[in-house]
């Protein structure tokens, strides 16, 4: 019963995450329509793109002790949002209206370094969750680029009206410190790290749970 529990518990949490993963990108994936507040947009999408990542993946790949299960991890909650982007197109809106979030690459990152520091949990936090806070917003970007014309496709669609005195400056986006690469980048390389370890700490309690 308990090795059914486990498995049960185990592939339901995939499941809820994945599920989760679909509603944060629909809701926080569509900063590409805010064109007043794209960049900031997108730091916020990176911070919790990559931090939601982060907890799930680690979970997931310490449960089963084996690397390669986060790239498994990130592979699944890529299908499930691409399976809500064909429900959001097949009800009429374009194509690009939910930009499917880049995260297999970074989850590789992630099997990386707990395969190349022969699974240490501590190094899969720290090293591993920095380098998906760091390359999360990079890849993002770079799929950006290759979106068909983003913002002709949102002057078509309504979208928030701000009042004068909030409407931001226009950023130098090729300055360091007013890149949304590179800001997103920082941020998330400090704030994915903690998260890291909430997801680590999460197999702790579970197996507490299944031993009780």
């Amino acid at each position: 019963v308990m090795v059914w529990l486990r498995r049960t518990t185990h592939y339901l949490f995939i499941v809820v995450v994945a599920v989760n993963s679909t509603l944060l990108t629909i809701n926080a994936g569509d900063y590409i329509f805010y064109t007043d507040w794209m960049w900031t947009s997108f730091v916020v999408f990176s911070i919790s793109q990559s931090t939601m990542l982060a907890v799930g993946a680690i979970y997931y790949m310490l449960f089963t002790g084996v690397p390669g299960t986060a790239t498994y991890y990130a592979t699944i909650m890529t299908i499930y949002t691409w399976v809500a982007k064909g429900a959001w197109f097949a009800l009429g809106y374009p194509y690009d209206f939910i930009v499917v979030p880049v995260w297999i690459p970074s989850a590789m990152l992630l099997d990386l370094t707990y395969w190349a520091t022969r699974r240490n949990k501590h190094a899969a936090i720290i090293i591993g969750g920095t380098l998906v806070g760091l390359s999360l917003p990079l890849f993002n970007m770079v799929n950006l680029l290759l979106i068909r014309d983003p913002l002709e496709v949102a002057f078509k669609y309504p979208r928030p009206t701000l009042p004068a005195h909030m409407t931001p400056i226009e950023p130098q986006v090729g300055k360091f410190y007013n890149s949304p690469v590179a800001l997103g980048a920082g941020a998330g390389a400090v704030l994915t790290v903690p998260i890291a370890a909430l997801g680590a700490k999460l197999n702790t309690w579970t197996y507490r749970w299944m031993a009780a």
